[in-house]
C-alpha cells in the first residue's frame, strides 16, 4: 500500500467544506519527507525487452490487485494515447494509472503518426519525439511504440496486460462510439480523471489565437521568414510592428520614470512645506515670547527704568528725623569785593545752621574778620 499512499500524497488534496464553508481541521496536507525519488534512466521500449510470450497469461482480479500482489508479480496496467506536446495533463493521467494499485507496472502505448493523422489529425510533434517524451516521464515503466488504435485480445495477451487505464468519458473514433467498450465489458477498465484546463488542443488554440505574437517572437530569435512560412510583406510588417512596440515601450518607460520623479518631487515639496510651517510656528512663538505684551523685553525695560529712577533720585530722609547740624564751611573773601554794602535790614537770627553770621545782600555769610577789615 506504500505506492498507493504515496501517489495520493503527491496528488492535490481538496479541502472538505463544512456547513459554514470553512475547511475542517485535520484536512491540511502535511509536509512531505525529503527523499530522492527521481530516476536516472528513461523507461525502456517494449521491443527492447525480453519477450514474455513464453510465460503463462494469468490475469489478476480487481480485488487481488487492490490487496497487493507479490513483488515478482506486479499488476500490469496499460494506458495509451497520442501524447502530442506532452504536458502536465498527460503526466497527471499517468500518475493516476501508476497509483491505481500498490504494486503497479505501468505500460504506456503511443500511437504512430500514420494512425494519428488518419483517425485524429495532424500532430505538432512527430512520433519519435512523442515516444521520447513519454519515456522520460517518471511514472512510466515501459513504452510501447506504434501502439494499436483499438486494443485486441492478441495485443493484451502479448504484453500480459491486466487492466487498461483511461478517463471514463466515451472515446468515439474509428467508427465506434467507444473504443474501450469491450475492455469495460471484460472488467479490465480502470478509470482515471482528466485534468481540467489543460490539453493539447488548448495549447494549440493559444498559439493560433496569438499567431502574430509568436511569429514576431521567433523572428526576433533568429528564425527566417521562410522557416516560419511568412511572406516578404508580412515579414516587413512584423519588423515594423516590433519597432513601433519598442518605441511605445520606451515612451511608457519615460512616462513611468516621469511619474516617479513627479511623485518624489511632490513628496519632497510636502516635506519642505511641513518643515517650513514648523519653523515658522517656532519663529513666531519665539518672537512673541520676546516682543509680545508680556514678553521678556517688556520686563527688561521695566527693570532698567526702575534702576535708572533709583539712580537719579536718591532716597530722602523722613520728616520726623532730627535735623543734623552742618559743619561750618570756611569762608573766604573775593578779591574783587573791596567793600560790602550796608545791610538794608538788621540781621536776623537764623537757625543753628547759620550760627548768627550776618548775610550780604546776595545772601552770602560774612565772618567777623571781614567786618573788622571793612572798618579799617
Amino acid at each position: 500500500m506504500e505506492a498507493h499512499g504515496s501517489a495520493r500524497l503527491l496528488s492535490r488534496k481538496r479541502k472538505r467544506e463544512g456547513s459554514n464553508g470553512e475547511a475542517e481541521e485535520g484536512e491540511r496536507p502535511g509536509k512531505i519527507k525529503r527523499c530522492t525519488v527521481a530516476l536516472k534512466d528513461p523507461a525502456p521500449f517494449a521491443d527492447q525487452l525480453e519477450s514474455m510470450e513464453n510465460r503463462p497469461y494469468q490475469r489478476v482480479s480487481m480485488e487481488e490487485a487492490r490487496k497487493g500482489t507479490a513483488p515478482d508479480r506486479p499488476v500490469r496496467v496499460y494506458a495509451d494515447g497520442i501524447f502530442d506536446m506532452f504536458h502536465s495533463g498527460h503526466a497527471r493521467a499517468l500518475m493516476q494509472a501508476k497509483g491505481l494499485f500498490p504494486n503497479t507496472h505501468l505500460i504506456v502505448g503511443v500511437c504512430s503518426d500514420e494512425l494519428t493523422h488518419k483517425f485524429k489529425g495532424f500532430t505538432v510533434m512527430n512520433e519519435d519525439e512523442r515516444y521520447d517524451a513519454v519515456s522520460h516521464c517518471r511514472y512510466v515503466d515501459e513504452v510501447v511504440r506504434n501502439a494499436p488504435w483499438t486494443l485486441t485480445p492478441e495485443f493484451l495477451a502479448k504484453h500480459r496486460i491486466d487492466f487498461v487505464a483511461h478517463d471514463d468519458i466515451p472515446y468515439s473514433s474509428a467508427g465506434s462510439d467507444d473504443v474501450y467498450k469491450h475492455i469495460k465489458d471484460a472488467g479490465m477498465f480502470a478509470p482515471t480523471q482528466r485534468t481540467e484546463g489543460i490539453s493539447t488542443s488548448d495549447i494549440i488554440t493559444r498559439i493560433v489565437r496569438d499567431y502574430d505574437v509568436y511569429v514576431r517572437r521567433n523572428l526576433q530569435r533568429g528564425y527566417t521568414a521562410k522557416e516560419l512560412n511568412v511572406s516578404f510583406i508580412n515579414e516587413k510588417k512584423y519588423h515594423l510592428q516590433e519597432r513601433v512596440d519598442k518605441v511605445k515601450k520606451k515612451v511608457r518607460d519615460v512616462e513611468e520614470k516621469s511619474k516617479e520623479f513627479v511623485q518624489k518631487v511632490e513628496e519632497k515639496s510636502i516635506d519642505l512645506i511641513q518643515k517650513w510651517e514648523e519653523k515658522s510656528r517656532e519663529f513666531i512663538g519665539n518672537f512673541l515670547q520676546m516682543f509680545g505684551p508680556e514678553g521678556a523685553l517688556k520686563h527688561m525695560l521695566k527693570e532698567g527704568k526702575g534702576r535708572m529712577l533709583q539712580a537719579i533720585s536718591p532716597q530722602q530722609s523722613p520728616n520726623s528725623s532730627p535735623l543734623r547740624e552742618r559743619s561750618p564751611s570756611p569762608t573766604f573773601r573775593l578779591p574783587f569785593f573791596t567793600k560790602t554794602s550796608p545791610p538794608s535790614s538788621p540781621p536776623s537770627q537764623h537757625s543753628s545752621g547759620s550760627r548768627g553770621y550776618p548775610f550780604t545782600a546776595r545772601g552770602q555769610a560774612i565772618s567777623e574778620d571781614e567786618d573788622d577789615d571793612d572798618d579799617e
